[in-house]
């Protein structure tokens, strides 16, 4: 897991408003959180570091959905073919 947030994301977690923060931060990551409490890294960075995360996450989810769909078109157009 990456634990030093880049400069894009830390401008975007100073952007959010509280109620934003907290809601990110109720999605953190157990190790996250730990370090926090340890106060290794601020709540900025926890944010930061999140938020990051989920772009990830969602960037590789819609690479998954993509293959997916491609692989379902195929198939429809095999079966149109096909009959």
């Amino acid at each position: 897991m990456k634990m030093n947030p880049s400069d894009e994301y830390l401008e975007k977690a100073k952007l959010l408003d509280e109620e934003a923060c907290e809601r990110v931060l109720s999605r953190a990551r157990s190790k996250l959180m730990r370090r926090l409490e340890d106060r290794k890294i601020t709540v900025q960075e926890v944010v930061a570091i999140q938020l990051e995360l989920e772009d990830e996450d969602l960037a590789e989810w819609r690479a998954k959905m993509a293959e997916i769909k491609a692989a379902e078109e195929k198939k429809k157009n095999k079966s149109k073919k096909s009959g």
